[in-house]
C-alpha cells in the first residue's frame, strides 16, 4: 500500500541546481522532490525541466521516491513540463495550488499513462473542498497531498509562527480528508533552517497532527523529521503485540480482545500493522 511507504522526510530540491541533486543521491532522506516551481526563476525554468528529466533518468536515488513538481497548467510551462515528466519515469508528478475537484482531472489527462500524481493543497479554496478533491484525488491517480503551507499562510494573511495556531484547522481537516480518502499527507514545511529547536517542535506536532513526513527545505533538516515521524520502539513493540494477538486462532473474528491488561479493538489492527510496515521498510533500506 503506497500509504505504508516511508515519507517521513522529503527533500525539495531546485531541479535548476545539479549540485544539489547529485548530493541528494547519498541523503537519508525517503523521498526527493525536484522543483519546477516555486525554487526557479522563470529564465531557468526550460533548464530545470532538462535536468530534471536528465536526473530522474539517470536513476542512482536508491529506495528514495522521485517526484517532479511541475509549474501550472496555467503557466507558460506547464503543458511541456507535463509532457517531459511524462516520459521522464518518476514515481509521481506533484501539481500546484489545487483549489477544487475539477483541477485534477486535467493534470491526470495531460500527464497520460500510470504515472501517480500528487497534489498540492496550498489555496483557502482547497481548504474548503478537501472531500471533493479527496473523491477526485481517488478517480484521477492521486497517491498523496502535500501542504504548502507558506502559500496558504500568505493567502490567508496570517502569521502561523512555529506553533502554527491559524492553521491547525487546515491542518487537521487536510488529514481528515486525506485519510477518509486513502491517500498519504505530508506536512509543509519549516522556513528557518537554522532554528533547530523550532524545527523539532513542527516536526513533533506534525506527527500528532497524523502527517506521515514532513516536507523539507535543507539537508541539515533530515534528521529531525526521521525521528519524528519514525514510530518509536515502545509503539513498535506493542504494535507486535497487537497483531500477535489478533493472530491467534482463538481470536480468529473477534472485534474486541484484552491485550496486556488492555481492551484493543480490531481497527487498532491496521494501524499497528502500518507501524511495522514503516519500521521495518525503514530498517530495510538502511541496511
Amino acid at each position: 500500500m503506497t500509504a505504508d511507504r516511508p515519507r517521513r522526510s522529503v527533500l525539495y530540491l531546485p531541479a535548476s541546481n545539479e549540485r544539489a541533486i547529485d548530493k541528494a543521491r547519498g541523503l537519508a532522506c525517503d523521498a526527493v522532490i525536484l522543483d519546477l516551481e516555486d525554487a526557479v526563476a522563470p529564465d531557468a525554468k526550460v533548464q530545470a525541466r532538462t535536468q530534471a528529466l536528465a536526473a530522474v533518468q539517470a536513476g542512482g536515488f536508491g529506495p528514495r521516491e522521485v517526484v517532479i513538481r511541475v509549474n501550472g497548467l496555467d503557466t507558460p510551462w506547464g503543458a511541456e513540463d507535463l509532457a517531459a515528466a511524462r516520459v521522464a519515469g518518476a514515481a509521481a508528478v506533484l501539481v500546484p495550488k489545487i483549489a477544487s475537484a475539477d483541477d485534477l482531472p486535467a493534470y491526470a489527462a495531460a500527464l497520460g499513462g500510470q504515472t501517480r500524481l500528487w497534489a498540492m493543497i496550498e489555496t483557502c479554496a482547497a481548504i474548503f473542498a478537501l472531500d471533493a478533491i479527496g473523491a477526485a484525488s481517488a478517480a484521477n491517480r492521486v497517491d498523496a497531498w502535500v501542504i504548502g503551507s507558506n502559500d496558504l499562510a500568505k493567502e490567508m494573511r496570517c502569521r502561523p509562527g512555529v506553533e502554527r495556531a491559524p492553521l491547525a484547522a487546515a491542518l487537521s481537516l487536510s488529514v481528515m480528508a486525506a485519510r477518509a480518502h486513502g491517500l498519504a499527507v505530508l506536512d509543509g514545511v519549516f522556513n528557518e533552517i537554522t532554528d533547530a529547536e523550532g524545527l523539532a517542535r513542527q516536526c513533533a506536532q506534525g506527527a500528532e497532527f497524523g502527517f506521515d513526513g514532513k516536507t523539507l527545505i535543507h539537508p541539515s533538516q533530515i534528521p529531525a523529521a526521521n525521528r519524528a515521524f519514525t514510530p518509536d520502539a515502545q509503539a513498535v513493540a506493542w504494535a507486535r503485540t497487537v497483531v500477535a494477538a489478533f493472530d491467534l486462532i482463538e481470536n480468529a473474528g473477534k472485534g474486541v480482545v484484552q491485550v496486556a491488561g488492555r481492551m484493543v479493538e480490531r481497527l487498532h489492527l491496521a494501524e499497528a500493522r502500518r507501524q511495522i510496515a514503516i519500521v521495518e521498510a525503514v530498517t530495510a533500506d538502511e541496511v
